[in-house]
């Protein structure tokens, strides 16, 4: 289990009698791109990884998912869920309104349904499901967005950042932030949840 961070999914799991070992990767500070993490804390052998909203800020990847599909006993199945491409759209722009002619790094690269397709093909999972959801969710003030999303530790985590916005940036994004508004005062705000699952199988050739 990785990135169960109040263990309620391992707890669920341990009610029905199921082993469950949480472990979660340190964060080590890149050079570039985002924070990457270190490899996988323990041996091959896991009939089922859960991997919770840690593998869109991964640096490699491709070598995370080989890390994982190598983790798992024979029919073993390994299930990643993370926000991916196309989330925060109304956060997005507000930042472009607040750096006006000179946008900065502010969110991380992120994964989409067709990258995600070939991610898992590439590091050798069989019968590969990817799948997408969105969710929608309604804020009254810039402040209470920001604030949800450092919560939950979805907060810009690039190793090379944009400056901090100063007074005058910041007064432009809450503008900005103001004109999205709805007729109750709340802008909605989208998270795209992207699903890898795979299994530790042989891989079969494809029919044609």
């Amino acid at each position: 289990m990785i990135g169960d961070v109040h263990h309620s999914l391992g707890a669920a799991l341990a009610a029905q009698g199921v082993a469950v070992t949480h472990a979660d990767p340190a964060p080590l500070p890149g050079e570039t791109g985002v924070e990457q993490e270190a490899p996988l804390p323990f041996a091959a052998g896991f009939d089922f990884l859960a991997v919770l909203g840690t593998l869109d800020t991964v640096n490699d990847l491709p070598g995370a998912l080989v890390h994982l599909r190598r983790a798992l006993a024979p029919d073993g199945l390994a299930m990643m869920s993370f926000t991916a491409a196309g989330s925060l759209p109304a956060l997005r722009s507000v930042m472009l309104a607040a750096d006006a002619d000179r946008p900065a790094p502010r969110v991380h690269p992120q994964v989409d349904v067709r990258a995600g397709g070939q991610l898992l093909q590439r590091a050798g999972f069989a019968d590969p499901v990817i799948d997408s959801r969105s969710l929608a969710v309604r804020y009254r003030s810039l402040d209470r967005l920001v604030q949800d999303l450092r919560e939950q530790g979805l907060s810009n985590c690039l190793a090379r950042t944009g400056a901090p916005l100063g007074k005058a940036a910041l007064a432009r994004a809450q503008e900005a932030f103001a004109e999205m508004a709805d007729a109750d005062g709340r802008v909605t705000e989208t998270l795209e949840i992207l699903t890898l699952s795979g299994w530790a199988k042989p891989l079969r050739a494809p029919k044609f």
